[in-house]
């Protein structure tokens, strides 16, 4: 494994990988044309502990998977590679860690276990919230800006980053995502406390290799489109289209289907041999 110290992003590769051959320059709108390219072209998967291994974290291992082998990622992986990507660009990038709150119950306290970052713009009087590898309905397409009650229309999605009431000694914010039905849903809570690759090398252990953990245990894929958002889950295909038309769901026949469907609806690549378990 090649030490991240060691090893420098193929920038040029990444942004053929995405789509973007645009600006290069550090700016605000390179950061939300970068942003939207990433999270249009590189699927929200959770392939490898599913087959029982725990996804590398390291840079070269990321670009061989993501970038050169027409693989995605999960939070940890998807966003390491993105932030490596704007720090090639020039751009100043903090790591941070949230709580997840999309589908919690009152009162559940979650662990801090996604990844997120904020990206600072020279010039711009305030930082960016941005996150490429939150994978469901509700993420980031573009960054937000990260100030109290920031909207975003990031188009087909509508966001806004609150402030939330907090004994903490840090300002605690909440990203919200407007639903299909007009409400505003909350997708996850986090502090400006900045984390490290060995706070995420612990998490990513965690919930890869966690017998609790649904992520060691069903396999979740995400994918948006100009036209809809894809998720899998175990068997169960859910197409939800952006023009706000009836979402299609049906149960897929067996891992065969399921492979076909990764490739041909989430353009993903399995690794030569392996198997899907049943």
């Amino acid at each position: 494994m090649t030490s991240d110290a060691a090893h420098t992003l193929d920038l040029d590769a990444y942004l053929t990988r995405i789509g973007y051959d645009g600006d290069r320059r550090p700016t605000a709108a390179v950061l939300r044309s970068v942003h939207r390219a990433h999270a249009l072209a590189v699927t929200f998967e959770n392939l490898d502990p599913v087959l029982g291994s725990v996804p590398s974290l390291d840079l070269a291992d990321l670009e061989a998977k993501i970038v050169r082998g027409g693989r995605g990622g999960y939070c940890y992986e998807q966003n390491t590679l993105f932030a490596a990507a704007l720090r090639a660009l020039g751009f100043g990038v903090t790591l941070l860690a949230a709580r997840v709150v999309l589908g919690a119950a009152p009162g559940d306290v979650r662990p801090r276990t996604h990844m997120l970052m904020e990206v600072r713009v020279a010039g711009e009087p305030d930082p960016y919230l941005a996150d490429v590898g939150f994978g469901g309905s509700g993420a980031l397409l573009e960054p937000i800006a990260l100030v109290p009650d920031a909207e975003l229309r990031d188009t087909p999605r509508h966001h806004r980053l609150v402030r939330l009431p907090h004994d903490g000694p840090l300002d605690l914010w909440e990203l919200r995502a407007r639903t299909r039905d007009g409400q505003w849903a909350g997708q996850y809570a986090f502090t400006r406390e900045p984390f490290e690759a060995p706070d995420y090398e612990v998490i990513n252990w965690h919930i890869a290799t966690n017998p609790r953990s649904p992520f060691s245990r069903l396999l979740y894929v995400q994918r948006t489109t100009r036209t809809a958002h894809l998720s899998l889950s175990g068997r169960t295909l859910v197409v939800t289209p952006h023009d706000g038309s009836a979402r299609r769901e049906r149960e897929l026949a067996d891992t065969d289907e399921v492979a076909r469907v990764l490739a041909e609806d989430f353009a993903l690549r399995l690794p030569e041999g392996v198997r899907l378990p049943g």
